[in-house]
C-alpha cells in the first residue's frame, strides 16, 4: 500500500441490502468509475460478511481524499441511506456504514 493512502472500509447494512439487492452492482459500478476519475483510490476487496450480513468494500485512499465528497455522490445513485462514520482506533479502518434512513427521520 502507498504509505499516503489508508484502507477504509465501505460497509452496507443486511438491512439496506434486503430493501435493495440491486445496490450491490450498483456500487460496484460506482466505485469502478470513482477509481478512473480519482487517482490513488482502489477497491481492495469486496466481501459479504456473514457474522453481520453486512456487505463490505475495502477501499485504499489518498489520505487528503473526503470520504464525504464520495458518499455525497453516491447518495445521487443509489436509495436514500444514512451513513455513519465509526473510528474505532488509530490502527484500525475507518467504517462508514450505509444503513436504511429512520422512519422517523427525513432522508
Amino acid at each position: 500500500m502507498n504509505p499516503e493512502s489508508e484502507i477504509v472500509e465501505l460497509r452496507f447494512s443486511y438491512r439496506y441490502m434486503k430493501q435493495h439487492a440491486w445496490v450491490v452492482q450498483a456500487v460496484n459500478g460506482f466505485l469502478s468509475a470513482y477509481f478512473m476519475e480519482q487517482p490513488g483510490f482502489r477497491v481492495q476487496r469486496h466481501f459479504d460478511e456473514l457474522e453481520s450480513g453486512m456487505h463490505v468494500w475495502l477501499c485504499e485512499v489518498p489520505v487528503a481524499m473526503k470520504m464525504t465528497r464520495l458518499l455525497k455522490r453516491l447518495k445521487a445513485d443509489i436509495p436514500p441511506f444514512r451513513q455513519t462514520e465509526i473510528r474505532s482506533s488509530a490502527d484500525s479502518p475507518a467504517q462508514y456504514v450505509i444503513d436504511s434512513p429512520d422512519p422517523d427521520s427525513p432522508a
